[in-house]
């Protein structure tokens, strides 16, 4: 797969760009764009004319999600070639700049901060982290919104959306489809193969924040559980994320993901039973300590979403934000999150 490494010191390490270009053809297609930095807008430009390309040859852009690092560009480069910008439904208006859209999440950011308990110190600092980060979200594009089932002919490729989210309520992989353009319409199929590219639903290194990442999903772990085991059960052979190197073995990826939250799950048990009812703040002390920058909402984010779905497992209670053992003896395990969950 040809893609152009990006440069990114504020997430999850160096992005991914993907090209497709059609062989004998005009087709150009980018998978993702990266920030709207200097640096980042001089990476892509180099990467594209190693190819023999531009901002103005492009034909079509395919994001993944609306996250800065993945779309920061995406209307750069619309506004020199006119290129269509494919995203998903939920994540259309904020690629799109829609002002209501983020004001609707920043009002929800806040009421969560407030009720996950984060100190009004903390919370000033995250707001000031956040203005000085506009400059990394780039120019609005035109965006053609898709869902879960629309097929993309990009790039001379067939791309079958899958809708994953969790990290972002928008969150799309696209499987390639094979030469004859083949998909399966209707949903997953267990042992497929093939490849896809997966965005931030499957990393190689980390594993990505959920609860924080995106306030607007409800329910964030038990979607991207959901969207870990669609994955799993296309048994792809190799898939390309959205940073860092190619997973050769996604489904096992996959379910190394799903033990490592299977963990936390029990890990916020543990200390819910030594230190007794807290609210999402206090928890997330405990397990990461010291936040500053987007962590001060990425952690407590990724607290509450195992909190929430241990409250709605019936194991926790809620009151006023502050989270209480039903069963202290319940075990993650016990309640469909073990890494064999279907």
């Amino acid at each position: 797969m040809d893609r152009i490494r990006l440069g990114n010191d504020e997430f999850e390490g160096r992005n991914n760009a993907y090209v497709l270009a059609e062989d004998g053809g005009d087709g150009l297609a980018l998978v993702d764009t990266g920030l709207a930095t200097p640096d980042v807008r001089e990476d892509l430009r180099d990467g594209l004319a190693e190819r023999g390309y531009d901002f103005a040859d492009v034909d079509d852009i395919v994001l993944t999600h609306f996250h800065v690092d993945h779309a920061g560009l995406a209307g750069e480069i619309q506004a020199a070639s006119d290129a269509t910008v494919y995203v998903h439904e939920a994540d259309a208006p904020l690629v799109e700049g829609d002002a209501d859209a983020y004001d609707a999440i920043e009002r929800r950011r806040r009421d969560l901060l407030e009720r996950w308990g984060v100190p009004e110190e903390s919370r000033a600092e995250l707001a000031e982290f956040m203005e000085l980060a506009e400059h990394l979200e780039g120019e609005p594009a035109d965006a053609t919104p898709i869902e879960g089932g629309t097929v993309l002919e990009v790039g001379g490729r067939t791309l079958e959306t899958i809708h994953a989210p969790g990290h972002a309520a928008g969150h799309c992989c696209f499987e390639i489809c094979d030469a004859s353009g083949t998909h399966r319409e209707g949903g997953a199929v267990a042992g497929s193969g093939g490849e896809a590219f997966v965005g931030d639903a499957l990393l190689p290194v980390y594993t990505p924040n959920v609860g924080g990442a995106d306030v607007r999903i409800d329910r964030p772990l038990e979607r991207y559980y959901e969207t870990l085991e669609r994955l799993a059960e296309r048994e792809y052979d190799r898939v390309w994320p959205g940073h860092r190197e190619p997973i050769a073995e996604p489904t096992a990826r996959a379910r190394e993901i799903i033990a490592h939250h299977r963990e936390r799950s029990e890990k916020i048990l543990e200390i819910l039973r030594e230190h007794g009812p807290a609210d999402a703040w206090t928890v997330s002390d405990h397990l990461f300590g010291d936040l500053e920058g987007i962590h001060i909402v990425h952690g407590p984010g990724e607290a509450y979403a195992h909190l929430d779905h241990l409250e709605h497992e019936g194991v926790l209670d809620v009151d006023d934000g502050i989270y209480r053992l039903v069963d202290a003896g319940a075990e993650a395990d016990a309640i469909g999150v073990s890494e064999n969950r279907r």
